[in-house]
């Protein structure tokens, strides 16, 4: 059976006005090059005060209507260099902004390219009509470098089948990055993982409360004993653990923002070459309660591992790393819900098959077990998810990718059992999606994919990417979709009859990833 699908007029496109400011270290942009900080900061010095006032003027000028205050930007990175001038030298106000300003430049977050949409249920619904869902897109934007970073954008769905998005301000935020709280398990996973098990593991894992802050791991650290601090392994476990700590954080945006003005950038030392293909999805716990989590592929040049996004609000994020022989490559996508009392996900942790995989405390992953390999004409190269499961009567309802010739990336269904995802129900033998000549062009050629599906009433919102230069928005009846997969008319409930358990009307879900 057919499962029709219709590309609304909708259309996302990267916005290279969409700036942030960076930290800007002349000679150091390059690898293996030296700084130049010190020979800039002497040409700044060598300037008189008027044309440093005059200068200064100009550039806030310039840059004051693109940033939330400069002033507070070329500070701050002042500071970073400041070192470098004595302690005894008194500089005006306008020279050390000055200072500051050459030592910042501005990154167009989606410069080169936008892509890998999820979308969920915006936190608040307040103004909404009985047939309308407010929600929140994610998306990847890529900019110079190929720098990944989390982009947002909101929007309606509904009445019918109408879709609207909202058009996003000009000034993006990214967000203050916040002391954490740290999880004993997940060091001890990480460690075991990168085949740390010696003495200085031992006493972190004897003096460490099963939560600790920075200053608190500082405290360990330094109380180390002397004979063990002079083993050259526990440099590198020390040199690790540090790392792992890094790595780990929470990201706040200030209040006075709209999530779609707000982008994470990559922080941590996993991510520092990108953060890709955000998975959101809406999951409700046993007890009724709501959080927003995402999962997302970090990569720091060489490697790349699922780490773990959790907010309330969409303005304080939590990040954490994920463990576990099940926690590798790519494609990590929650379902909305524990199973069997355990957090589950699908992963393709061999690069080009599908697995379900469960953890009871959704950092550690392990027990891989595989649902969907290469065997179509049209996914031969590889297989994947296309998002967080959709749960329907009738079963798991996944968005799946396949890869054939020429690396065309379509996009499939598949159903899996409600209680044992691992069984799968159905799957539709041929493409759902597929890249339209007016879609094949881009960063990334013939590409379709997304990274999350909304699920409101009957319909069914597809945002994709299409080859990394925009982002379309498709929609999908649900009955008509089950019904391709099953071959089944009549199907066992009806919507407005799922159970508690199951997703509703403003229950969504989430995710992509290509390459």
């Amino acid at each position: 059976m057919n499962a029709g699908v219709t590309r609304t007029s909708l259309r996302l496109r990267p916005e290279p006005r969409r700036v942030i400011t960076k930290l800007f270290v002349p000679g150091e942009e390059r690898p293996e090059h030296e700084s130049r900080s010190a020979a800039v900061i002497r040409r700044v010095m060598a300037l008189d005060e008027e044309t440093v006032c005059t200068v200064l003027d100009r550039t806030i000028r310039m840059f004051a209507g693109r940033h939330r205050d400069v002033r507070v930007t070329f500070a701050d990175h002042f500071a970073s260099v400041s070192h470098r001038l004595s302690a005894d030298v008194e500089l005006s106000e306008s020279r050390r902004l000055l200072i500051g300003a050459y030592f910042t430049h501005e990154y167009s977050i989606e410069g080169a390219a936008l892509c890998n949409p999820s979308m969920v249920a915006h936190p608040d619904q307040s103004g909404m009509g009985p047939d309308q869902l407010r929600f929140v897109l994610s998306v990847r934007g890529i900019g110079e470098g190929h720098l990944s970073s989390i982009g947002f954008r909101t929007g309606v769905a509904g009445p019918g089948g109408a879709l609207t998005v909202d058009t996003p301000p000009n000034v993006v935020t990214t967000g203050l990055h916040r002391e954490t709280v740290h999880e004993k398990s997940l060091f001890q996973g990480k460690l075991a993982e990168f085949g740390h098990d010696d003495e200085v593991s031992a006493v972190l894992n004897r003096w460490l409360p099963a939560r600790f802050t920075d200053a608190e791991l500082d405290l360990v650290l330094a109380d180390l004993h002397p004979s063990l601090v002079a083993r050259q392994e526990a440099h590198r476990t020390v040199e690790l653990v540090r790392r792992i700590a890094a790595c780990n954080y929470t990201s706040e945006f200030p209040d006075d923002t709209v999530i779609s003005g707000r982008v994470l950038w990559p922080t941590g030392p996993s991510e520092r070459q990108g953060m890709e293909d955000a998975r959101f999805v809406r999951f409700t716990d046993d007890d009724g309660e709501r959080t927003y989590y995402a999962t997302y592929t970090a990569f720091d040049g060489v490697d790349v591992a699922p780490q773990l996004l959790q907010t309330n609000d969409f303005r304080t994020f939590n990040v954490t790393q994920t463990t576990g022989s099940a926690a590798r490559n790519k494609g990590m996508a929650l379902f909305p819900r524990k199973i069997g009392g355990r957090f589950a996900a699908l992963t393709r942790g061999d690069g080009e098959s599908s697995a379900v995989v469960t953890s009871d405390d959704i950092r550690t992953w392990n027990g891989a077990q595989p649902v969907e390999v290469p065997g179509r004409h049209w996914d031969l190269v590889q297989v994947g998810n296309c998002g967080s499961p959709v749960e329907t009567p009738e079963g798991w309802l996944v968005l799946t990718h396949g890869v054939g010739p020429m690396r065309v990336y379509s996009m499939g269904a598949m159903l899996l059992d409600l209680d044992h995802p691992e069984r799968v129900l159905a799957t539709l033998p041929e493409p759902l999606l597929l890249p339209a000549a007016t879609e094949r062009d881009g960063y990334v050629p013939n590409v379709v994919y997304s990274c999350g599906a909304l699920l409101h009433g009957d319909t069914l919102v597809i945002p994709y990417g299409a080859s990394d230069a925009s982002i379309g928005l498709a929609t999908t009846s649900l009955r008509g979709l089950i019904t391709a997969l099953t071959g089944k008319n009549d199907l066992q409930h009806s919507l407005a009859g799922t159970s508690h358990r199951h997703s509703t009307a403003t229950e969504p879900h989430s995710t992509k990833d290509s390459e």
